[in-house]
């Protein structure tokens, strides 16, 4: 099959599986790009970052319709993203293929085992102290203070950065930091994190188009199939979505990981 099309087609499993998972379901992109097309980690990154992007801003949208995004918070956690995106863009083209490789793998198992405690009804416990970033209980919205921001910029550098160097939307890093220093409910705090994913993917994007390394003519038809599949999924998703579902993802993703680690290490 030519790429093209066969890009297409790996595009729509990841908008299967991003509709069937969620947001998380991103990060199997580049994996796929590399098993099916045959591509490297740095050469797969951006595209699998535009597809991820999509995804996101479908949902961000979505979630603004319902009022669950906190806009505000979102900007600032993108912004300091954004900063960070073309350093991991940087490190992505300075490093040894293999070990990219390798740190993608272990980026992979730890969405995996976290995927796995959260379907098991398994979540990390929230400290015994007041989230450093509160909603106001007149406004409904943060009360800024010095430490909410410094705590948030921080998570939106550290999503930033792997967004560049690995081609991850940083949902797996930005939904842990919302629950962790807000007081945010867990659908606010999902779909906040995916208008920070759209925002930073289409910094990234932008970054690697204008330093030349984005493959639009593999990008193009795999974003669209991104895009068809999940939407086509949705419908989907809301029949057999469940735990049972995102054990299955978590064990696919941890194989999928010892795979790259094997190729990478073997190769």
């Amino acid at each position: 099959m030519d790429l093209p099309p066969l890009a297409a087609v790996l595009g729509l499993v990841v908008g299967l599986i991003l509709a069937l998972t969620g947001a998380g379901g991103g990060i199997l992109a580049v994996p796929l790009l590399v098993f099916g097309a045959g591509m490297s980690v740095a050469e797969a990154g951006p595209i699998g970052l535009l597809a991820v992007g999509m995804a996101a801003a479908l949902g961000a949208m979505l979630g603004l319709r319902d009022g669950m995004v906190r806009y505000r918070a979102a900007l600032l956690i993108a912004a300091a993203g954004m900063l960070l995106s073309p350093a991991g863009l940087w490190a992505a083209r300075q490093a040894d293929g293999r070990w990219l490789g390798v740190m993608f793998a272990l980026t992979l198992l730890y969405v995996a085992f976290r995927t796995w405690r959260q379907a098991a009804g398994r979540r990390a416990a929230r400290g015994m102290n007041k989230p450093v970033c509160v909603l106001g209980e007149d406004t409904g919205r943060f009360v800024w203070t010095r430490p909410c921001m410094h705590a948030l910029g921080l998570a939106g550098a550290l999503a930033g950065f792997l967004s560049g160097l690995l081609g991850v939307g940083g949902g797996f890093v930005m939904v842990p930091a919302l629950q962790r220093y807000t007081d945010l409910t867990m659908k606010s705090a999902v779909a906040t994190s995916l208008a920070v994913i759209a925002i930073i993917s289409a910094a990234g994007v932008a970054t690697s188009a204008a330093q030349g390394g984005v493959d639009w003519l593999t990008a193009t038809p795999f974003a669209g199939g991104a895009l068809a599949g999940m939407l086509g999924g949705r419908s989907l998703a809301a029949r057999i979505a469940g735990p049972a579902l995102q054990k299955a993802f978590a064990a696919v993703s941890a194989m999928v990981a010892l795979g790259m680690v094997a190729k990478a290490l073997l190769s």
